[in-house]
């Protein structure tokens, strides 16, 4: 009731022996309080430690929580051809190893950086320089690099038209190269390097330059009259043509690139030690494990390998960094602003 009794003095000073009492029930209410509150507490804290916990029952890797893997867009076409090229080959680890995968494709180069970088994907399949790029940024370190007859490199070239009359990388001058993603290693800096190394400037010698995003695009650019030479890998020379794309009598190789290290897995380097023990281990022995079908242990293009060596040191990217070393931030820039101007014409 909120109404109050009039009392008078002696009733509104309560005897000692009534505030003794008084404060003894307060003191006990308190006391019994606050051991509930301090059982209550430990009940809260036995239950919870008896719950899963989502990181110890979702590990990576599980079914629930499978291993997330994102590929470049590659010269092959269309994203769904570029991960039907790896789905097999992870397929065949989940057989032998347990691990599960989630695989995508990345819409561009950068994407698949950013992705690798942003904590969105645990692998990534890279192009050479692209996987530089994710390196020195902390992101990434190397998984496994493919394997095919002993090596572990490819080739880019120039390309121009069989009926050409250019005979070197040196006529190219005053003429327009079409080239793919910026950050691609065999479509946009060995083609470069190729220009370079014939005394071409790139930035100041070339009419034009055409950035069209992929292999296979900037082989269309020649194909269709919008560029004189075209900077590609082999390999996707190769898949062009096999998928009838292109006509290989059409086209002739004008300058051939030194080795170019295989596009490599990696990993990333946030991932827990035993997972990347895990990778590392799945990866070195599926290419020999009872019931795996050798055509599902491909990689780049879509080629079968011979398998992934997961010892593969990361000097073996020395000769990618030394290559394109003149393509340095302020002459990246540069280029890119050129063929920015040379596209709006």
């Amino acid at each position: 009731m909120n109404s109050v009794t009039p009392m008078s003095q002696a009733d509104a000073t309560p005897s000692f022996d009534n505030a003794a009492t008084h404060q003894l029930m307060r003191s006990s209410g308190e006391t019994g309080f606050t051991e509930m509150r301090i059982l209550s507490a430990a009940i809260m804290i036995c239950t919870t430690l008896l719950l899963p916990l989502p990181a110890l029952a979702d590990a990576i890797g599980t079914a629930k929580n499978p291993v997330r893997v994102m590929l470049i867009p590659a010269d092959g076409g269309t994203e769904d051809g570029t991960k039907a090229d790896f789905q097999p080959l992870f397929d065949a680890i989940t057989r032998t190893s347990g691990l599960h995968f989630t695989v995508s494709t990345g819409q561009s180069y950068a994407a698949v950086i950013e992705g690798m970088c942003a904590g969105l994907t645990d692998i990534a399949w890279f192009g050479p320089a692209s996987y530089i790029e994710a390196r020195e940024r902390g992101c990434a370190e190397l998984l496994a690099v493919e394997e095919r007859n002993g090596a572990s490199t490819y080739y880019a070239g120039l390309f121009v038209a069989a009926d050409s009359e250019f005979q070197g990388a040196a006529d190219l001058t005053g003429h327009a190269v079409a080239l793919g993603s910026s950050h691609s290693a065999s479509s946009f800096s060995y083609p470069l390097a190729l220009l370079r190394k014939a005394n071409v400037d790139p930035l100041n010698d070339l009419a034009g330059i055409r950035i069209t995003g992929s292999h296979t695009n900037s082989l269309l650019a020649l194909k269709n009259g919008h560029a004189d030479a075209a900077g590609a890998s082999f390999v996707s020379f190769e898949r062009a043509v096999n998928q009838g794309s292109l006509d290989p009598k059409a086209f002739r190789i004008l300058a051939r690139s030194a080795p170019i290290p295989n596009p490599p897995i990696a990993m990333h380097t946030g991932l827990p030690e035993d997972t990347k023990a895990r990778l590392k281990l799945a990866m070195s022995q599926v290419h020999n494990a009872a019931g795996v079908n050798p055509d599902a242990i491909r990689g780049y293009g879509g080629k079968r390998v011979d398998r992934y060596n997961t010892k593969a040191g990361e000097a073996l990217f020395d000769s990618v960094i030394e290559a394109t070393s003149f393509l340095t931030d302020d002459y990246m820039a540069a280029l890119l602003r050129k063929a920015v101007s040379d596209q709006r014409g």
